[in-house]
């Protein structure tokens, strides 16, 4: 299986999330939000862009560990000027 490469706005939209993880987990260990379903590994690639499309499910458990709503992840991590930040604002 060949996966297509990512767009500009998707990787974009990665290293925003991952900075928003980075931002909500603190002083908090990695170990300690993966214990929400996750490998640490698997954070810190979300957390430094290499994992820019984790899946909804992986996300889901994030915010959830770190008291964010998905409004807030969606809205936080779409680059600026997208459909997504504007129908929330």
């Amino acid at each position: 299986m060949v996966r297509t490469p990512l767009t500009p706005w998707e990787r974009e939209r990665g290293e925003r999330l991952g900075a928003l993880l980075r931002r909500a987990r603190g002083e908090r260990s990695m170990v300690d939000v993966a214990a929400a379903g996750l490998s640490a590994e698997t954070l810190r690639k979300i957390e430094t862009g290499r994992a820019p499309t984790p899946a909804f499910f992986t996300v889901a458990a994030l915010a959830g560990a770190l008291g964010l709503s998905l409004d807030e992840v969606a809205t936080l991590a779409a680059p600026p000027g997208t459909a997504t930040e504007s129908a929330v604002a």
